[in-house]
C-alpha cells in the first residue's frame, strides 16, 4: 500500500481482501485504494468531495 499517513479501512468491509482504505495525504487530499491490489493506484479527492460522497451513501443505504 501507498505510505500515506494511517490508512483506515472501511467498518463495512468483509473479512475478504476486497476492502477501501482511505487515507489523508500531505496536502490534505484523501487518497482511496483497494486492499485486493495494494501496489495499485490510489484515487486522490478533495475532503468536501468525500464527505459528500459518504453523505449520499450513507443516505441511499437501506439494510434489510
Amino acid at each position: 500500500m501507498p505510505a500515506y499517513d494511517h490508512w483506515q479501512k472501511s467498518s463495512h468491509c468483509a473479512q475478504g481482501n476486497s476492502c477501501i482504505h482511505v487515507a489523508t495525504d500531505t496536502g490534505g487530499g484523501i487518497r482511496i485504494t483497494e486492499s485486493a491490489d495494494p501496489t495499485g493506484a490510489a484515487l486522490r479527492t478533495t475532503p468536501g468531495a468525500w464527505a459528500a460522497l459518504v453523505r449520499a451513501l450513507k443516505e441511499g443505504y437501506h439494510q434489510d
